[in-house]
């Protein structure tokens, strides 16, 4: 059984076609980098309006089938910018339509989740998901992906674009701070805001622009500010796994990629006995076969989505999904 899967949620306009033994056939993705700020919805789904015959096209070449062989056609439905949600699954449900395929609306957040177990081959890991939208703690309980600790404001990759848009620095953030914090280890207090299990970015965000203005050198900044967020994220995940008493930890998102932080949560994991895993980059960002992947997952189970119930939903979240898929744990 093959299924192509449509990623939408944000600045990226991705396919990827996966068939049931968890092989990736194909994965072919734009980019929509605004030339300067942060990501305008409306630009970043007629960048996706564009993109999509190529793309398309693209991904059933590279998997060398034609349309007819793919047997389901996933889409994310949410979380996610409204716009580029909605560009995503129209293309979706016209493939659908035209060539007669169910059609299966996907969890964005879920999506992550799940490429990461077929790759890791984890079986159900605390995951610390951590990208420019989204930052939670996860793991599966009882029919449901639930949710340990979150941010409360912004999300962390929010943070680090935020604060490089701000600083003068490339889009996206992550990599430029990343760089830049390796050049420094002198360390500035910065605000740490965890409450209970959640945490909150905005204050951290304000301090270090505020640094900035001082005069501080932006290297000093970028490290204090990794430093800070890291800490925050990793005593979260480690009461967490702690809580859960998981033996696998495994961090995927956009932010995953940051050596830093890979250190600290490799640190955490090894105190507590847990195998630690980080999905590769092409497959932690945001990306058309994870969608794929649980589309099939979901099909397999009996989902199906009507048209008529296939709406975006731009604020789904992943304890809001059922998931008959996997056995209760």
């Amino acid at each position: 059984m093959i299924c192509l899967g449509i990623e939408s949620s944000a600045n990226d306009f991705s396919v990827g076609i996966v068939d049931s033994n968890g092989h990736v056939l194909s994965l072919v993705t734009s980019s929509y980098i605004p030339p300067k700020g942060g990501i305008h919805p409306r630009e970043a789904a007629r960048h996706h309006a564009q993109s999509a015959p190529t793309i398309l096209r693209r991904a059933l070449e590279e998997a060398s089938i034609s349309i007819k062989e793919v047997d389901v056609i996933a889409f994310t439905q949410g979380p996610g910018l409204g716009p580029a949600l909605r560009t995503g699954a129209t293309v979706a449900r016209t493939l659908a339509a035209y060539f007669n395929k169910p059609l299966v609306g996907v969890n964005h957040c879920v999506a992550h989740v799940e490429i990461g177990c077929l790759l890791l081959n984890m079986k159900n890991p605390l995951t610390v998901y951590v990208s420019g939208g989204n930052s939670l703690i996860t793991r599966f309980e009882e029919g449901f992906f639930r949710v340990y600790g979150e941010t409360l404001d912004i999300a962390l990759g929010n943070l680090l674009d935020s604060f490089a848009q701000r600083a003068g620095l490339p889009f996206p953030g992550g990599p430029a701070v990343e760089r830049l914090a390796k050049r420094s280890q002198r360390y500035i207090e910065l605000p740490y805001t965890v409450k209970g299990m959640d945490l909150s970015f905005s204050g951290l965000l304000t301090h270090a622009l505020r640094l900035l203005k001082q005069g501080v050198p932006i290297e000093d900044v970028c490290y204090s500010l990794q430093e800070t967020a890291f800490a925050m994220v990793c005593e979260v995940a480690e009461r967490a796994l702690a809580h859960t008493r998981s033996d696998e930890l495994m961090l995927t998102g956009g932010v995953a990629a940051n050596q830093r932080l890979q250190e600290m949560l490799a640190a955490v994991a090894k105190e507590h006995g847990a195998r630690f895993g980080v999905v590769d980059r092409r497959f932690a960002v945001d990306n058309g076969a994870m969608i794929a992947w649980t589309g099939l997952l979901a099909y397999q189970s009996g989902a199906v989505t009507p048209i008529r119930d296939s709406l975006v939903k731009p604020r789904w979240r992943i304890d809001q999904v059922p998931i008959p898929w996997r056995k209760h744990a």
